[in-house]
């Protein structure tokens, strides 16, 4: 099967005088995995359905393999789209229900058997024919909704939120089993999502929305090292935030006067904007932390502070330390033998000025 792009250009979508998309450029590339995530009402859902065809811009052209498919019918695109509920009939076998699209497209008798016997050894499930949907698991729901879908041999798959019925174990070897069908279908594939993990574990690259605009595109470990705002920061993962004034710059560093904590040193990127309030924005797990007197390492910007509370996650343990009026959550590695930092313990918070992400203050653009 050819694999193909989605192209979204200037794309604008309202209901009402409330608008929904606005101006979605996005290119996917033939063969990719993408996802498209972000909070309820960002858009995304909204988007994922305009690709189908059940919604229809207001402006803009929406292309696949290049060819403007706007005006075309969602029946006539050949696009296939699996469901947040799995829609399946529940009347139905999981054979008839495999076999539904081919039938309504009048396929010879002899090519459906062959194509739904393919889709369901494909997905796992080739005893499972003669079951109805009431006697599956939920994940084996969700590879009959695969196999309703692939069947067809769509060019480009939607998949609408699929893992989120599941429970916690299901969903990490479900997203596994999809991207392995993905990688040997290599159907171009949009997964919406508003699970950052869903996301970066699968996607190769993704778009996260927020409010009908694409904040950033990318791969999931750029979103994740170098975000280009605050929300994005914050949402692909945790993201620590000092907010100052900028005190002084030059053409290798910025000197930032932070809230309750006093003036911070950092080497001055050239994406760093240029605004006058400027978070210092790092993970937490880059934090370094040490007991009051240790031996710091010089490569670090060290400020003392106070345990304020502690959870134990087994692979490591989170601390939320108060460093001046600031509060730093910083997550440690946990070893056997490891001794856990207590509430009211004084320690020194080492940041490292490369993991530091300078990004616009709060009611700031760049």
């Amino acid at each position: 099967m050819k694999k193909v792009s989605v192209e979204c250009r200037n794309i604008k979508l309202s209901y009402g005088k409330t608008e929904v998309l606005k101006d979605i450029n996005l290119r996917i590339e033939p063969g990719e995995f993408f996802a498209l995530l972000g909070p309820s009402g960002s858009g995304k859902s909204t988007l994922l359905r305009l690709i189908a065809g059940f919604n229809q811009a207001d402006s803009g052209q929406l292309l696949v393999d290049g060819k403007d498919i706007s005006t075309i019918a969602p029946h006539k695109r050949n696009i296939g789209m699996v469901f947040q509920s799995y829609a399946l009939w529940p009347h139905m076998t999981v054979w008839d229900n495999v076999a539904f699209g081919l039938i309504e497209r009048r396929t010879p008798r002899a090519e459906v058997n062959a194509r739904v016997a393919a889709a369901l050894e494909l997905v796992g499930l080739p005893q499972y024919g003669k079951r109805r949907p009431n006697e599956l698991s939920g994940g084996q729901q969700q590879r009959v909704a695969l196999a309703r879908t692939i069947v067809i041999e769509p060019q480009v798959l939607l998949l609408d939120e699929p893992l989120s019925n599941l429970d916690k174990n299901l969903r990490v070897q479900m997203r596994q089993e999809l991207l392995s069908l993905q990688r040997r279908l290599g159907i171009t594939t949009i997964f919406v999502t508003h699970d950052q993990e869903e996301a970066m574990t699968t996607a190769d690259r993704m778009a996260v929305m927020d409010l009908g605009v694409i904040q950033q595109i990318g791969s999931p470990s750029t979103l994740f090292d170098f975000p280009c705002n605050r929300f994005v920061a914050n949402f692909v993962g945790t993201m620590n935030v000092l907010e100052g004034d900028v005190k002084a710059r030059n053409s290798n560093n910025i000197i930032l006067s932070i809230d309750g904590v006093g003036d911070l040193s950092l080497p001055l990127h050239t994406d760093a904007p240029a605004t006058s309030r400027i978070s210092a924005s790092f993970r937490p797990h880059t934090v370094q932390m040490e007991a009051v007197g240790g031996q710091g390492n010089a490569r670090f910007i060290w400020l003392p502070g106070v345990v304020e509370r502690s959870e134990f996650l087994g692979e490591f343990t989170r601390y939320e330390v108060r460093v001046g009026e600031q509060c730093i959550t910083a997550d440690q590695t946990h070893y056997a033998g490891l001794s856990i930092y207590r509430p009211g313990a004084s320690v020194s918070i080492g940041l490292e000025a490369a993991q530091i992400r300078l990004l616009a203050g709060e009611g700031q653009s760049s």
